[in-house]
């Protein structure tokens, strides 16, 4: 059988091609989404993290880092990134830590302190629900500040990352 002047079997071959091409390329294409999905949580548990430390350096060990600060927003987005309106980002800790968005996020984060005469200690978390499902991904980073050593930050750990 004949289409346009060329065989059939001509163009099956080549929509086949075509698939195998989509079909291998797909996988890679998948990965590199959900990693750049991650790009987010780390970058800013990093920087959070960095200006908490900061912060801390300057300050007697019971008072070092800012006071904790609740999960902002609120509700964790649902598969889909979000666009904060003014003020969101208001609470003394967020503003002292200069953390906020501009641009739309896809993940809720809050800040957890700790400071006694002692040891003082920080806990940065971030929380998003990429595909909807109401299962939760979660990256946390920590630090501490003791009398006799300089503040520290831990690894991220991911909870979850790839939902």
């Amino acid at each position: 059988m004949r289409i346009g002047g060329r065989p059939l079997v001509e163009y099956v071959a080549v929509g086949a091609a075509l698939l195998c091409v989509v079909f291998s390329a797909a996988p890679a294409f998948l990965k590199n989404l959900r990693a750049s999905r991650m790009v987010e949580p780390m970058e800013r548990l990093r920087y959070m993290a960095e200006r908490a430390t900061a912060l801390a350096a300057g300050r007697p060990v019971e008072s070092a880092y800012p006071d904790s600060a609740p999960l902002t927003p609120s509700v964790v987005p649902r598969g889909e990134l979000v666009t904060d309106p003014p003020g969101t980002w208001d609470h003394p800790t967020w503003r002292l830590l200069g953390f906020h968005f501009e641009e739309p996020h896809a993940y809720s984060y809050a800040f957890e302190s700790n400071n006694a005469a002692d040891r003082s200690s920080f806990r940065a978390l971030a929380h998003g629900d990429l595909d909807g499902d109401g299962n939760l991904s979660t990256f946390v980073v920590t630090g501490e500040s003791t009398r006799n050593d300089a503040p520290s930050i831990g690894a991220v750990a991911m909870h979850r990352e790839v939902e």
